[in-house]
């Protein structure tokens, strides 16, 4: 049941956030970071550090959207998995995904980016994740904060401008806070989006010492 445990925080701290918008803004900023056209294609890399093993898929736009809360989400094919459905409202950059079944199967919207906001703003998204043989479900608090705007990163040899980086940290009630280590940084570029995520998760608790250190990098585009 531990490792159940910590396979919760782990899956529910990589959905990253959530946060309704209750006025929404259906007209999108001229200059995006998740550009929607059809065809487009974005070929990632994701690095296990812990294994040193890699596997690669891409992410391709579609010409279809879909509508989910009130709001018109665009769909992405994924090579190796299920379709990724992502909106933009206003400023707010979502993401609808479900959970695997270990975490009760719910689909999350998710706000992963806000492109408006200043160094220093943070919002806050609480996860309920059922776990199998304890009475009440484990709630996971993540907390994304933005931490750098406009700023130039390389990723695979290539310059990308403007780049805003999230950082995310991970608390679970009821444990301690020293029993659970994160440090979760992504970095989104105007057009292409996700450009790279660093995702480190540890926990040493009621002996169950698991870590995972894992790695997302944007390796090609052809827009």
């Amino acid at each position: 049941m531990k490792k159940v445990i910590f396979a919760g925080i782990i899956v529910a701290a990589s959905a990253i956030s959530c946060q309704k918008d209750s006025n929404p803004d259906p007209n999108p900023p001229a200059v995006t970071y998740m550009s929607f056209t059809a065809g487009q294609a974005r070929n990632y890399m994701v690095t296990d550090n812990t294994t040193s093993t890699s596997d690669n898929y891409t992410l391709t736009s579609t010409d279809r959207d879909s509508t989910v809360n009130g709001k018109s989400y665009h769909v992405f094919t994924n090579s190796t998995g299920p379709n990724e459905y992502y909106n933009i409202t206003g400023n707010d950059y979502f993401q609808f995904a479900a959970l695997p079944d270990v975490l009760g199967g719910t689909n999350e919207e998710m706000l992963y980016l806000k492109t408006n906001a200043a160094v220093g703003t943070n919002w806050n998204k609480q996860i309920s994740v059922p776990v199998s043989g304890l009475p009440l479900p484990l709630v996971v608090t993540l907390t994304n904060t933005i931490t750098e705007i406009n700023s130039t990163k390389v990723v695979n040899s290539i310059t990308y401008n403007n780049v805003i980086k999230v950082e995310t940290s991970v608390s679970v009630a009821g444990v301690p806070a020293s029993a659970v280590t994160s440090d979760i940084d992504s970095y989104y570029a105007p057009k292409y989006g996700l450009i790279e995520n660093h995702y480190v998760i540890g926990i040493n608790y009621m002996g169950v010492v698991e870590n995972v250190d894992t790695q997302v990098k944007l390796m090609s585009a052809n827009f």
